[in-house]
């Protein structure tokens, strides 16, 4: 592991306490307080990840998987269902191989979330991450919605140090993104990332505005790879989850950028996500610095989240 790894992984460690209070904590006494196995035994696993904003579909399977890796391993001691518990989470949350294609290819990033997710944050700090793998970027400031999104994200690209387009509030997005479409391919940029509006109480709107970019892209930019990121605020638990059914209706969604898991005991919404949408949570922000947004580890994730040392 690499110094900023560890570094990050510690903060997760840190990050996920209040998380990990709430389940692993509950789950250990589970472990030492029962005997043997038996329904009870499973219901009270089961009410504790309910409980952590692990969701009832995604507990639903974890426990079944468990149950049946107890039965083929005729395992008798509750204490021997910890690491097939941490497991069967795991599991649960495999973001596979291709999950960040776009790094390897030429590509547009969009990304869209509903104001005060830290979705302006997470675009300036991806950039930063991209820039620093020796990406040519370029931002396109596609939220005119937002007033100060514009001013926010020029600081993030100064501080990256990559070029970016528009910001003028009112301006249409797509013309926006139209303008960015052509100075990518005039500066054979690696990735452009764009920062959209993402209203969902007015979806029509959003959806209405959404087309209109992604034609753009097919239109002006073909070749390019299409990713679309939707930022949920991890303190937000079951409704971040509705938040991305949302979005997956007006658009589609290939990642999740999961921000502010630090401080807040609704960490399991990670998992839940993954499992209920089947979409990947790629990347997730344990703070403010532009190091604190890292690619999501489910190992690392479920390894905090339980404290496990590799």
């Amino acid at each position: 592991m690499s110094e900023e790894k560890v570094g990050f992984f510690k903060r997760l460690v840190h990050g996920l306490s209040k998380t990990r209070d709430s389940i692993v904590s509950g789950i250990d006494s589970i472990f030492k307080g029962f005997s043997n196995i038996d329904d009870d035994f499973y219901e009270e696993i089961e009410e504790i990840l309910v409980m952590g904003d692990i969701g009832i579909n995604t507990t639903t399977a974890i426990i079944e998987n468990l149950k049946k890796e107890v039965a083929e391993q005729h395992i008798k001691e509750p204490s021997e269902c910890k690491q097939l518990l941490i497991d069967s989470i795991k599991k649960q949350m495999a973001v596979g191989e291709t999950a960040y294609e776009f790094e390897h290819r030429k590509s547009v990033v969009l990304v869209i979330g509903v104001n005060g997710v830290g979705k302006t944050t997470s675009v300036g700090k991806l950039a930063g991450k991209l820039k620093d793998q020796g990406k040519k970027v370029i931002l396109a400031a596609a939220d005119t919605f937002r007033a100060a999104a514009g001013e926010q994200l020029t600081q993030w690209a100064n501080r990256a140090g990559v070029e970016i387009i528009g910001g003028q509030s009112g301006a249409d997005p797509a013309s926006v993104v139209y303008d960015a479409v052509a100075a990518a391919k005039a500066r054979n940029a690696d990735v452009l990332l764009c920062d959209t509006a993402g209203r969902l109480h007015n979806k029509k709107n959003l959806m209405e505005e959404l087309k209109k970019i992604y034609r753009i892209l097919e239109k002006e930019y073909p070749e390019a790879y299409l990713e679309t990121l939707v930022v949920l605020d991890g303190t937000t638990g079951q409704n971040a989850l509705a938040q991305a059914r949302q979005f997956n209706e007006v658009a589609n969604i290939t990642g999740i950028i999961l921000t502010k898991l630090d401080g807040t005991a609704k960490g399991g919404i990670a998992v839940a996500i993954e499992s209920e949408l089947d979409i990947p949570v790629k990347y997730i922000g344990v703070g403010e610095s532009i190091d604190d947004l890292q690619k999501f580890d489910s190992e690392e994730f479920v390894n905090a989240l339980f404290n496990v040392k590799d």
